[in-house]
């Protein structure tokens, strides 16, 4: 195709709804964890993780240039945690998207809390100076037994500590909670713990999504014995828990997943009031509640 991005890609190719005008730019394969029971993203055999070869990747943005320089404003670093790649590698990517890729104005990547203990705070005060603006940090949780449950390879404290350095370099954080991950029988301290996690870091952008499996529940299952999915009632009862225990000062929040029954957006706290009454409403009345329907849910 004479006008095809010049980028290979492996599928499937995943990024945050946020980066739906984005330049996918792939610098790693797969996700260098991919543990999480929950996670169904980088499953796939050709999914394996590694990292791009540089030259593979500073070629493809030289390429990209040379074809759309001045057209593109926003890139996503792919796959599931490209700050997994040592902040040379980083830093000569960032230099990259600089140099070919003049327009650009944001540039973002997931990240896992475990890619950041060996980085300092300098190290990423050098990729903000040099363009990375945004990380997504998957927390899914704030509680302890339930990260253990779905094998996270995290706890409260390691994601505290990811959160506040990218804070402390200037990288704007968004952090996402899975409602529902927990069941029923830690569903409220699933929330409680959320909600402290984001309190004790005040990010700034905070989405949830409902947990789900198109694949399947029984990889998840098999190691959180016990576990059911929350019924719509249920879910709604545990965002209730979640926004009532949060207090934060100018934290962007949206709850508007395609995953997410009830749709709420608004800032915390300044619409705190105002979106626990729209969750309250959606428990007490939900026949006179606007829902997603059902078919219009999923990933």
């Amino acid at each position: 195709m004479l006008h095809a991005i010049p980028i290979r890609y492996v599928e499937p190719v995943f990024r945050p709804p946020s980066e739906a005008q984005s330049l996918i730019l792939p610098v790693t394969d797969g996700c260098s964890w991919n543990h999480c029971t929950f996670c169904e993203m980088y499953t796939a055999p050709q999914k394996h993780f590694r990292a791009r070869d540089e030259a593979e990747v500073l070629e493809s943005i030289r390429l990209t240039g040379e074809r759309f320089g001045n057209e593109i404003r926003r890139v996503f670093l792919a796959d599931g945690d490209a700050l997994v790649l040592p902040t040379r590698r980083l830093l000569n990517i960032l230099n990259g998207i600089r140099a070919h890729l003049p327009a650009v104005r944001r540039v973002s990547s997931y990240c896992l809390p475990r890619n950041l203990r060996r980085k300092s705070v300098d190290e990423l005060s050098e990729l903000a100076a040099a363009g990375l603006s945004i990380a997504y940090v998957g927390a899914e949780s704030g509680d302890d037994e339930v990260l253990e449950r779905v094998n996270k390879g995290e706890t409260f404290a390691s994601t505290v500590e990811a959160l506040d350095k990218l804070g402390a370099a200037g990288i704007t954080r968004s952090v996402m909670i899975l409602n529902g991950l927990g069941g029923p029988q830690l569903s409220l301290r699933h929330a409680e713990n959320s909600a402290r996690l984001a309190n004790a870091t005040q990010p700034e952008y905070l989405a949830t999504l409902v947990v789900s499996f198109p694949l399947g529940e029984e990889r998840f299952r098999a190691g959180f014995p016990g576990w059911r999915p929350l019924d719509q009632r249920e879910l709604f009862i545990e965002m209730e828990r979640f926004l009532e225990h949060l207090e934060l000062e100018r934290t962007v929040f949206r709850s508007d997943h395609a995953s997410n029954w009830l749709v709420l957006k608004g800032t915390l706290g300044a619409d705190k009031e105002r979106l626990l009454l729209q969750v309250r409403q959606a428990i007490a009345h939900p026949e006179a509640t606007p829902l997603r329907p059902a078919w219009a849910r999923g990933l």
